[in-house]
Order: structure tokens, then sequence, then C-alpha cells
């Protein structure tokens, strides 16, 4: 048998499995198994009706173009729509400057693509987003995590971690970050460190690389539309490339999302993206365009708020209830997550596997750190589960945590 290893460039050598859907994996096969581990949107909030609607319309029109191979770049009128959806996010921009992407992950590795070389450092919060872990290490970037605190990314360990780097002759190529509800940890940024975060961009030369998936999930009873308002928003001189996506307000199975860059990046992003899938899906460009600008979105995101609010509450409540002071976390003011911190003796792989025995699964928190830590926590997801479900899983997820105290 021939060994295919040694014909495997050395990136691939290096690829990295997503933890996510590793664990994910794990649903097929154990009966009855609670997942906390996906990030994914309620299925019983997508907008069917609707969605009917405008997909009957497009088929009956029988456009040619609607079933076409699209432009790379995407969907002419979806891109003109975004410009107006942007606006009312704070962000200007234009159409020169906008990319669809096939989910904002690919945004990920396309942006990746179009500005890191193998062995370039990347910054990136800790905890971070597991996917653009993947994505960057993929490169072969060099990740460098910088601490978060109750406001977000600290400014005075970026300035640190930047000066370690020069002192070796190393300098980042960007700094990413998720404000608005981060993954895993559910945070919001300040107003004041997002303003700080770009004034120390601009003082180290950094470009800011922002993903913002969650941002009009917010909660009502603690968050406003003032404080997710994006850091791009107030980006003067180009600093800053923008991710936003579809898939946790309408559907993520149209696969719709968009990057937005300076126009000398956008055009390096768009041929880095030829020669990944060379065509868009006009179909489902067609359908989002249609929900974008006939309001279908803006209607639906208040129900969506109070529906994940409700369930933030809940899985608060089960966790009080059945583990007290074990845990303990902040409490999520938006998105999809909690992040779980419990006590010094539980490492996450152990509860891990004590959890899967109890037929509950959640993502690992060291698979979200770049430099070995977060072996205390995990990553809760409460947006997926019903309310009974949340409620049954957390009594799982209780039982593993008092197991392992025993243990």
């Amino acid at each position: 048998m021939i060994d295919h290893d040694r014909f495997l460039s050395t990136a691939a050598r290096n690829y990295e499995e997503s933890a996510i859907r590793r664990t994910g994996a794990l649903a097929a096969r154990i009966p009855d198994l609670i997942s906390f581990a996906p990030g994914y949107p309620a299925e019983e909030m997508f907008p069917w009706e609707a969605l009917d609607t405008i997909a009957s319309e497009l088929f009956t029109a029988r456009q040619g173009h609607t079933l076409q191979y699209g432009a790379t770049r995407g969907y002419r009128p979806l891109i003109e729509q975004l410009v107006t959806t942007l606006a009312a996010r704070g962000i200007e921009t234009t159409p020169d400057e906008i990319i669809v992407t096939t989910g904002s992950q690919q945004g990920l590795d396309l942006a990746g693509r179009a500005l890191i070389d193998p062995g370039d450092v990347v910054l990136v919060e800790l905890p971070t987003y597991s996917g653009a872990i993947a994505a960057f290490r993929n490169l072969q970037a060099s990740l460098v995590g910088v601490a978060q605190d109750e406001e977000g990314l600290s400014i005075e360990t970026l300035d640190a971690t930047v000066a370690e780097l020069a002192a070796t002759g190393r300098r980042p190529r960007f700094i990413y970050v998720t404000p608005n509800f981060q993954n895993p940890t559910g945070l919001l940024m300040s107003a004041g460190r997002r303003q700080a975060l770009l004034e120390a961009a601009a003082r180290h030369g950094l470009l800011i690389l922002e993903d913002d998936p969650y941002g009009s999930l917010y909660f009502e009873d603690t968050t406003t539309v003032d404080d997710t308002r994006a850091i791009k928003s107030a980006d003067c001189d180009g600093r800053v490339i923008y991710l936003g996506s579809i898939s946790k307000t309408l559907a993520p199975g149209f696969r719709v999302a968009w990057l937005v860059a300076p126009p000398a990046i956008a055009q390096r992003v768009e041929l880095a993206k030829q020669a990944t899938d060379l065509c868009t899906g006009v179909f489902d460009q067609r359908v989002v365009h249609a929900a974008l600008s006939r309001g279908i979105v803006d209607a639906l995101a208040p129900r969506l708020r109070a529906h994940y609010q409700a369930k933030r509450t809940v899985m608060e409540d089960a966790l009080c209830a059945s583990l007290g002071a074990r845990v303990r976390w902040t409490q999520p003011r938006g998105g999809f997550f909690l992040w779980a911190e419990f006590e010094p003796h539980v490492d996450d792989r152990q509860l891990f596997e004590q959890a899967i025995a109890n037929r509950v699964s959640f993502v690992i928190g060291s698979a979200f750190y770049v430099n070995g830590e977060g072996h205390r926590c995990a990553r809760l997801s409460f947006s997926a589960p019903s309310v009974e479900r949340i409620r049954e899983g957390v009594s799982r997820l209780a039982a593993a945590v008092r197991a392992l105290g025993e243990g």
C-alpha cells in the first residue's frame, strides 16, 4: 500500500480538524445525546413562509441566471443591497469594497490568504473562535493570544504583546476580534474599548479583522443597538476588514456572508476566491437579497432576540440550580453562547468524557485557546436545543461535574 502521507504538503500535514465539527459528529452515533456544542440557530425560528414565497417567485419567473454560474464577487443586486444594510449598522461602504463569501468561514480563509505568509504573526483574543484558529493555522500563521477582561480585549496587554514581538524582530500582520457576543465567551466589547482598539491598531500599524455574526442578536434586557456598533463604523483610514453573515439571523443553509475591505485588499480577496470556488450561488443570493430588501430579516430580528434571551435565562437558571458555586460565567448579553468556568480540579477533557457518558456534549474550553490554557472551561450553546432539552442537558452536565468531584 502506498504511503500517501509522504505526498502531502507541509501545510496539509498540519491541518487541524474543527473541534466543533468533531464534537458535533458524535450526535449521529449516540442516541438521545443533548448537544450544547454547535452554534446552530433555532430551527423553529426559520421564516419558512416568507422563504417559500421568495423561492416560488424565483422558480416561477424561470430567469436563467437564477440557476446559472454567478460572479465571483457576488450577485450585484445583493452587493448593492448590502451597502444599504451595512449603512444601518453605521458602516459606510461602496460595492467595490464588498465580496460575497460562502459563509463567514470562507471570509476568514480568504482574508488570511490575502494577508498571511507562512510564519507571519496573527494576534487573536484569548480565547478566540476555533474556526479562526484553524483557518489561520492552516495558512501556517503563528498565532499569539491577547487576554480579555470584562470590557473585551485588553489594550494594555496588546501593547505589551506587540512590544515583546518587536523585541524579537516580529511584527503582527493583523488582529482578529469578535466584539459582539464573542464566540466562545459571549463577551460584548465596550464602546470605549472599541475606540481604544482602533487607536492601538493605528499606533502599531495593524489591520483589524472584525468578525460580526451576532451583532443584531443583542438581548434587550441588558443591551441596545448602540452597544453593538461595529468597529468598522468608526474606521476612518481603511484599517478594518469586516465580516458579516446571514447565517445566525435568516438561515445558515444559504451559506451567504460578506467581507468588506479597502478596494486594494478586496481585489486580492476576489482573486483568491477565484481559485477556491470561482463562482457564487446565485439562487441563494437572490433569496437573501429578497429577504433583506423586503425587510424580512429586520422584522425577524426582535423575535430572535426575545427567543435567544429566554433560552439564555433558562440555561443560567438551570446551572444555578444544578451546580451553584461549582460553576461561574459572565452573563451573555447576546449571541448564542455561555462560557462556563468550573472548579480548579475540573479538566475539560475529562469532563467531556464523563459528559458523553451522560449523553450530553459541549466544546472543550482549551479548543479556543492558542496558548494551551482553558482546561477549566466549556462553551455551552443555548441557541438550538429546546427549553426542555436545555434543562435536561444541564442536569446531565451537572451529574458529570459531580462525578469528577467524587473521583
